[in-house]
């Protein structure tokens, strides 16, 4: 069975978008419940017709799950807690306000997840104020339908599902009760000057015409408040590329071959015995046809009757495994996974070490950062910046006020993917203290590449308690008092006297 022939048994709905039904099916392969729809166990062999069932008929017993893998850890290398990017802004409170945003609105758990489930092709991020504090949420993108102008600035979009009465009324819509298990069209339209709510009409009546001005509201912003990023695509794109669709194909493969070895295995641990009688015997050694006992029992054959156990040997098991390691190979290939194993690493690597291990890994959360990063999180904070100049007495965040923020100069500044080990900083400080020291480097320029190897929230911020530390007096002092006995100690020790071998034994 290839990806397209499971996809085919997927139920389709008519009524929605190609895109929609397609985003669907990926999504079961992100979340692996891509073979819950079939029916049949993959150790029945025959139904209760006593039919043969096909392979492709049955569920597979063991998953891989090697799409959702990659997923996840790719995820992690964007966005995960060591991962998290720093802001850097020409004016330094804005910084501390987006950092203060982060906390209130959960947006590094937000942003994973929007990588997650913008893995099958988008994901996108509605950004409301209620009573001036701002609200980050994910949104599926299955029945949202974006539009861009000619710059790629968002001018609409249409979110349209089906819902049923119950669930309706349950929000309020005056449903008649016969309708509580009718199925309705629900829509709504964010613009740059409202959001506009249309009364939910049923599928058979076409989809929602007439607006409902009691819900619908008008925000003036001048913008549509969403952030729609596309998979590793440019802004402006509707859904980009899946990242595993390509390797969908193989990773069935690896699960119906690992199935099938599993199933050869335990038929191994408990063969199936096959008497060859004589003519006459045809019923077999015990005269009904079969054989009843354990290993304690003794078959009595004719001398010219034989028996056999069907089994897999050991060569085809081992060939089992050797062909799923290349198609594992195959598939963490194709998707950009990492292909290092655990169990080969002896001993601690560096941090240049393990980036050159998962280098695969690290060229797709490079693409990854681009999409979400460059084209999402920060499109998410220039969005607050202009929530700040278009909502009277601007927005409230960590519980003050900030009114007109200012945009300009905004920048994200990433982590390493790996922490360096001691000996590398140590080797990078000498190398900076050189650059400095030779006229080829500023202190400062040293100061922000040193603190963004280590890791430091804001090199800017480092730079500035250096400046301050610097301009202390009582600091230094200490240092200079520090150096001098360090001077000391080092005279001291060079003046001791010189004693033979002879003399020290």
């Amino acid at each position: 069975m290839d990806w397209k022939q499971l996809k085919d048994t997927y139920p389709k709905d008519q009524d929605l978008p190609v895109r929609a039904n397609r985003l669907t099916a990926l999504m079961r392969v992100r979340d692996c419940t891509q073979y819950d729809d079939i029916e049949n166990p993959f150790s029945s062999e025959y139904n209760g017709a006593g039919e043969y069932i096909p392979l492709d008929q049955r569920r597979p017993s063991v998953r891989t799950n090697l799409c959702a893998t990659v997923v996840d850890e790719s995820a992690s290398l964007v966005f995960g807690e060591m991962h998290w990017p720093s802001l850097i802004a020409d004016e330094q409170s804005v910084g501390e306000v987006m950092a203060a945003l982060d906390r209130e609105c959960a947006l590094p758990a937000v942003m994973i997840e929007a990588v997650i489930a913008g893995s099958v092709g988008s994901s996108a991020l509605l950004v409301e104020v209620v009573d001036r504090v701002p609200c980050v949420s994910m949104h599926d993108t299955r029945y949202l339908t974006p539009e861009w102008d000619a710059t790629n600035a968002l001018v609409r979009v249409t979110e349209c599902y089906k819902v049923k009465g119950a669930d309706l009324s349950a929000q309020g819509w005056k449903i008649p009760a016969d309708d509580a298990q009718t199925v309705f069209w629900w829509r709504r339209e964010w613009g740059t000057q409202e959001c506009r709510v249309y009364v939910p009409t049923r599928v058979a009546d076409g989809l929602p015409e007439r607006v409902d001005t009691r819900r619908t509201t008008q925000h003036g912003l001048g913008f549509v408040p969403w952030v729609w990023m596309a998979n590793m695509a440019q802004p402006g794109t509707v859904d980009g590329p899946c990242t595993f669709e390509r390797a969908i194909d193989t990773v069935i493969e690896c699960d119906y071959l690992l199935s099938q070895s599993g199933r050869g295995l335990k038929y191994s641990a408990d063969p199936k015995l096959v008497i060859k009688a004589s003519a006459g015997d045809p019923a077999g050694a015990d005269g009904d046809g079969g054989t009843t006992g354990g290993s304690a029992s003794a078959l009595t054959l004719p001398l010219d009757g034989d028996a056999k156990l069907l089994e897999i040997n050991g060569d085809a098991s081992g060939a089992m495994l050797n062909q799923y390691r290349e198609l594992r190979a195959i598939v963490l290939e194709q998707i950009h996974g990492n292909r290092a194993h655990a169990d080969k690493i002896s001993a601690a690597q560096s941090g240049r070490a393990m980036e050159m291990m998962c280098q695969s890994l690290v060229w797709l959360a490079d693409r990854l950062r681009l999409s979400y990063g460059e084209y999402g999180l920060l499109a998410l904070y220039r969005m607050i910046c202009r929530f700040s100049h278009a909502l009277k007495g601007g927005i409230r965040i960590g519980g003050q006020d900030h009114v007109a923020l200012d945009d300009a100069g905004l920048a994200l500044q990433w982590p390493p993917y790996f922490p360096s080990t001691d000996p590398e900083l140590l080797q990078l400080a000498q190398g900076l203290a050189t650059a400095v020291a030779s006229g080829f480097m500023s202190n400062e320029t040293a100061c922000s590449i040193y603190a963004a190897k280590v890791g430091t929230a804001s090199p800017q911020d480092e730079w500035n308690r250096v400046l301050d530390e610097l301009s202390d007096p009582v600091l230094i002092a200490k240092r200079q008092a520090a150096a001098s006995a360090a001077k000391t100690d080092r005279k001291a020790a060079g003046s001791g006297s010189t004693e033979t071998r002879q003399v020290t034994a």
